[in-house]
């Protein structure tokens, strides 16, 4: 198991890139408990500094986990996050970010995969 913490900086909607690793998977998000009401929704990418495109499943619907202040969030499907190495975190949706009233950060808990 590996933590990796995550910002969204004051104003904005959208995190810096964060690696995930090379042989790990995304499994759980812990939420702050200050979080500006929004799910989350995110942007990947195969290499660090590289386009980011946004995350959708295998039928077009874009990757949405519901998220609220001070939770532990389980993702009920890890294999989604087969390799996926980098990734940048989204307060809200591609077609309706929510910006933060203040930094944020989010721990994302990752596994082996």
């Amino acid at each position: 198991m590996a933590i990796i913490p995550v910002t969204i900086a004051s104003g904005g909607s959208l995190s810096s890139e964060v690696y995930l690793g090379a042989n790990r998977i995304l499994a759980a998000i812990d939420m702050p408990a200050d979080w500006t009401a929004a799910n989350l929704t995110f942007q990947a990418s195969y290499n660090s500094g590289g386009t980011f495109d946004n995350m959708y499943d295998q039928y077009g619907t874009e990757k949405t986990v519901v998220a609220a202040e001070d939770r532990f969030i389980p993702l009920d499907d890890p294999a989604f996050w087969l390799g996926v190495h980098y990734i940048k975190v989204r307060s809200g949706t591609s077609g309706s970010a929510v910006n933060q009233a203040a930094g944020r950060t989010i721990y994302l808990i990752t596994k082996a995969a």
